[in-house]
């Protein structure tokens, strides 16, 4: 590994010092630490992926364990991105924790770390969010208890579980779509290029008997030993195209579909369904079977290779020639799934500082946008260094200064039930009526029940100049729990459909949104967050600056809107929103 892709010291979360002076742990915490020998790795003296992957499957497992106190098996495993490679001798540190228990499944986060012995320098390798289940047990189904987040890591992560478990349960349903769409299109026929590689060359099969070593104590086989067995074919795959030694970058998300057991013989089959410029897909499907039974399908996974040169830089692929029908079928896949995996990089995986402020929208990211939208709300909520500007007519305002950025808060609190605020102020539409920076609002597109992209536009902050306009992406959601606020999550998207025109000017909305907290029966607190921008700040500077109370006078045309209409909330009902 590059000197310059260590980093001297890896972020810690800071201490949490309980009432009694303790430091606190988190009680499902599992840390394991590994040296990584000759046997754990492969010809080029790096870490085996599929080792990798067993040791995280076991420590992970282990956190889910000590949550649940009883047995768990493996059921997902979101993407996983691998950022660097590790080398013998140097040591892996993999830290698990259970972020948040739903009925009988609970999300464990996982963040694994290298170390260099001899340069006493760490780095991030990975980290991932996998799904256990508790297995039943003699009294019959488990119900887990909650988990309960005392450090603001924790609480955030116990927020954005809820958000992560949401996407989860659609995300094959979407795939599929997605991909069912992309095929049936007429799409460019795979051309013959000199060199290249027939598909069937990279076309791999192996058989693994499953043996006690390979099971836990419930004789179910470890979903980390499976993924170590598919990553192993999938790599052998992926050197018959290239006859070189690849890199394993990403394993998409997947699921287990039914468990294996010890004396079952596992069926791995991979194939390289497409090399584009600098990385390939390579298709791996688990199946098992005992004696005369027909095959059980186990798993199914994608992942990415790379092949690095001298350097560490990707190098350039042969082309694949796929086989007529299901090859061609696989190949075009390949190419939509290239596409959602990016969008999912692009919008989840990179930190929200880093997200442009508006991504185009179109429906095979549009899960990804509203995962985003809704997590950018969340974490800038539970920031805890906002400074209190200033205070009037019941409103206070807020700001937060951060790496030469600038977040404001307004807060205040209405008469009025926590659901019936968040269906009034759901609709954009009909926030002209107390909003007085809302000239226009109109629905472009109803993504989903709990997605809508608005137009809006709002009038010139400057006499005689231009109005402006804004295409935003509003995604609403319910509280899982009665401890969660209700949230209405806004940020810019872009459309082909509407580009900007000369006569408005484009303003952009990274992050912003309504936080309603339930205080009690008949009382809410509303707080409103927005990361301001160019098109936005001007809007606010005036207030910040103490030299206006528009905004003042906006939020409290809020409560009295919301007051006024508590009671009648016309064509909008809370289950169609």
């Amino acid at each position: 590994m590059a000197s310059e892709d260590w980093e001297s010291e890896l972020l810690e979360e800071p201490l949490f010092i309980l009432e009694n002076g303790d430091v606190y742990r988190n009680p499902t915490e599992v840390k394991m630490s590994q040296i990584v020998l000759p046997c754990h790795a492969n010809h080029c003296g790096e870490l085996s992926a599929g080792q990798l992957l067993k040791w995280m499957d076991s420590t992970a497992c282990l956190s889910a364990e000590r949550h649940a106190g009883c047995s768990c098996v493996t059921a997902s495993v979101d993407d996983i991105h691998f950022e660097h490679t590790i080398s013998v001798g140097q040591v892996v540190h993999i830290k698990a924790k259970v972020n948040r228990a739903f009925t009988s499944s609970m999300e464990v986060g996982i963040v694994v770390s290298c170390e260099d012995l001899f340069s006493d320098q760490q780095c991030k390798v990975c980290h991932a969010f996998a799904t256990f289940v508790a297995r039943r047990t003699e009294a019959g189904k488990v119900q887990l208890k909650q988990v309960i987040p005392l450090t603001q890591a924790e609480q955030m992560e116990y927020s954005l579980a809820a958000e992560r478990r949401r996407m989860r349960l659609i995300h094959a349903e979407i795939i599929n779509d997605l991909l069912s769409s992309s095929t049936s299109q007429t799409a460019p026929e795979c051309e013959e290029h000199q060199g290249s590689v027939p598909a069937e060359r990279t076309r791999v099969e192996s058989v693994e008997l499953v043996l006690p070593p390979h099971a836990n104590h419930q004789v179910s086989t470890f979903g980390g030993q499976i993924m170590a067995w598919m990553e192993n074919v999938a790599t052998i795959a992926a050197s018959r195209l290239c006859n070189a030694h690849p890199t394993l970058r990403t394993i998409d998300m997947f699921h287990f579909r039914g468990p294996s057991h010890i004396g079952d013989r596992l069926v791995l089959k991979a194939i390289v369904n497409n090399a584009f410029k600098k990385s390939m897909e390579v298709g791996v499907c688990a199946e098992a079977y005992q004696g005369g039974e027909p095959l059980r399908h186990i798993n199914s996974a994608f992942m990415t290779f790379e092949v690095l040169d001298s350097d560490k830089k990707p190098r350039t692929l042969p082309r694949i020639r796929p086989v007529p029908v299901d090859g061609k079928r696989r190949y075009q896949e390949a190419i939509a799934r290239k596409k959602i995996r990016l969008d999912r990089k692009y919008i989840i995986s990179c930190k929200h500082t880093e997200v442009p402020l508006s991504v185009p929208w179109d429906p095979s990211n549009q899960m990804y946008l509203s995962y985003n939208n809704v997590s950018a709300l969340k974490l800038l909520s539970a920031r805890g260094n906002w400074a209190l500007n200033s205070e009037k007519y019941k409103v206070s305002l807020y700001t937060l200064e951060e790496n030469q950025k600038l977040c404001f808060k307004v807060e205040t609190h209405v008469n009025v039930p926590a659901e019936q605020v968040f269906v009034l102020l759901s609709d954009l539409t009909r926030r002209k009526e107390w909003d007085r920076h809302y000239k226009e609002c109109e629905v472009i597109n109803q993504a989903d029940e709990d997605d809508t992209i608005y137009r809006v536009v709002t009038p010139s902050v400057r006499k005689g100049g231009k109005d402006q306009d804004f295409i935003m992406l509003a995604s609403r959601r319910r509280p899982c729990d009665p401890s969660e606020p209700y949230l209405i999550a806004l940020r810019s998207v872009t459309l082909p459909t509407h580009p900007p025109t000369e006569d408005l000017n484009r303003g952009e909305v990274l992050c912003a949104g309504f936080s309603i907290s339930e205080e009690s029966d008949n009382l809410s607190k509303i707080s409103y967050y927005n990361q301001a921008t160019p098109g936005v700040l001007p809007y606010i500077s005036t207030d910040i600056a103490g030299l206006s109370s528009m905004f003042y006078n906006t939020f409290s045309s809020c409560s009295e809107f919301l007051e006024r209409n508590r009671d009648s909330l016309g064509s909008h009902s809370p289950s169609e929103l």
